[in-house]
This record gives C-alpha cells, structure tokens and sequence, in this order.
C-alpha cells in the first residue's frame, strides 16, 4: 500500500510543480532523459539478475507479448475508422497496449494473491512487459513519432535503446554475483524510477486539455482496463488450468492500469502527450477499482 500512495503523492507532487510555476516548463524532459538513460537501465540489471526461469512460466511471460499485439491491432483499426492522428494512434499503443505490471501489479499480487506469487509477477514485468517495450514498444513509437520511420532508423532505435542494451547486459551478467555495493547503487538507482516517472506525468496532467482526446481516453482506457484482460482471459481459459495462481496472477497483471515506462517512450518521441499522460493519471486512479472486480472474478473461474 505503501507503494500506492508514494505514486499518487508524486503525481500530485508533479501537479502542484507545474501549478505554482517552481520549475522550467520542459523539466520533464531531463526527467524523462534520467528515467530512460539511468533509472530503468538500472532497475533492468538488478531485477533480472535474481531472476530464476521455469519453463511453466512461459505463458506467463508471453502474456505482455500477446496484449501488446492485441492493443496494436485493436486501436490501428481504431485509427481508421476515427481517423486519428497517428501521435494519437501511436500513444493509444503504448499507453494501452502495456500495463503497470510492476509499481502498481507487484503490490496488487501482494495483497490480493500473497507474496509468494509476486516471483510470477517479476517475470511478467522484466521479460514480458520492459522487453516488449525494449523491442515492439520503441518500434511503434519510432514509426508513429514525426521522425524518419524507415526501417533502418527503426532498428537502430531499438539497437540504441538504453533498457533493451541492459536487459542484454543484464543476462549476460547473471552467472556472476554482485558485490553488495553494487546492488545497492542499482536499488538505489532503479527507485527513482517510480517518483521521476510520475512527476514527470504530474508536471504534463492536465485535465483542462482534454478537447479533442476524450474519445480517444475512454477507448485506451476501455481496452486497457477492460477489453484487452476479458480477451486475454478468454485465450488463457483454453489453454491453462485457471485454478492454478500462476495463470490467476497472469491474468490480474493483463488487467493493470497503463504501464508508466511505455508512457514516458511515447511522451519522449512526442506522441500527444496529454492523452498519454491522462492515460497514466485517470487509467492508474480506475485500475484500483476495476483489480478488485477482477481479482474476484479470477478467483471464481
């Protein structure tokens, strides 16, 4: 719970920034730089360091892969019929098409599943949901930003990327026992994470900016929150035991609020940041009351 309240308190404290005129208008962006180029790459290396892989998981870990591709095809499809811009179409991927599976979904598995499924909760984040945003994640983003979207630029964005350069790292390092003085600079590091990346939403929340984005929100969040869990439970019911906790958690994880890495990808390549950041704000505040509906429902099935 303490976790909860340390993201809402950040998102207000990035609010009340922005309000009272106490930083730069683009601060977020140094924000964002940090979160991109130290915090994440951090949090990579330590969180997949500890990290022991059990083929039963696999389904699990694919879980991000397939709501990622669910989300791409649901709102291109969207895009043409709305005809959206395609910053819009690119942020509803990324803001909707990745869930918070580790700020919010790891304390959510804690108290609705018990700390001994929060391992299955950890695969799904570093090895699902961050490496897909590492790969398809900055790829869409890439495509859909006003840059060049060739493919050529598109992998070498992808090759750049600072957390996909960790996770390589980081699975290469993992024979090899860290000094403690070296896990706690990464802890350290990796905690930043959480509080940068909401205060750089906060600074950029703004609910007086909503003209021409509200049908866009109420799809994102719809699918996001909704649409994409019922699918995904629909594919899982035919293809694993639901009575197993694994496939329960895997599922509640699906149904987390938009994913804070995913939403600072696409504010950095500029991909209408005030959907994406409303995505993140109202999508995270409704999560916690759509996981228990969830959490309840899972436990029946």
């Amino acid at each position: 719970m303490n976790n909860i309240i340390l993201l809402f308190a950040c998102l207000l404290l990035g609010m009340l920034l922005r309000l009272t005129n106490r930083i730069p208008d683009n601060s977020h962006n140094a924000l964002n730089a940090f979160i991109i180029h130290i915090s994440l790459p951090a949090l990579i290396i330590l969180q997949i360091h500890g990290v022991t892989l059990r083929p039963q998981l696999l389904l699990s870990i694919a879980m991000p892969w397939v709501m990622f591709a669910l989300g791409v095809g649901f709102f291109w499809l969207l895009s043409a019929r709305l005809e959206l811009s395609r910053g819009t179409t690119g942020a509803l991927m990324l803001a909707g098409g990745l869930a918070n599976t580790s700020f919010v979904g790891l304390p959510m598995i804690e108290a609705f599943f018990g700390a001994s499924s929060m391992a299955t909760g950890i695969l799904i984040d570093q090895l699902g949901t961050y490496l897909v945003l590492s790969t398809l994640g900055i790829a869409v983003a890439a495509i859909y930003s006003s840059g060049s979207n060739s493919s050529g630029a598109v992998l070498k964005r992808i090759a750049g990327f600072p957390p996909l350069l960790a996770l390589i790292a980081a699975f290469a390092l993992m024979p090899f026992e860290f000094p403690g003085y070296v896990t706690d600079a990464l802890k350290r590091l990796g905690d930043t994470l959480a509080p940068l990346a909401l205060v750089s939403v906060g600074l950029q929340l703004r609910f007086d900016q909503t003209r021409g984005i509200k049908t866009a929100l109420a799809f994102g969040l719809g699918f996001k929150l909704l649409l994409a869990p019922a699918v995904l439970t629909l594919l899982y019911l035919s293809l694993v035991r639901t009575s197993d906790d694994v496939a329960r958690v895997t599922l509640f994880e699906a149904a987390m609020g938009p994913q804070i890495g995913g939403a600072i990808v696409a504010i950095q390549h500029g991909l209408n940041p005030p959907l994406v950041s409303l995505m993140v704000g109202v999508g995270i505040t409704l999560s916690f009351i759509t996981l228990p509906i969830w959490s309840q429902l899972l436990h029946q099935l």
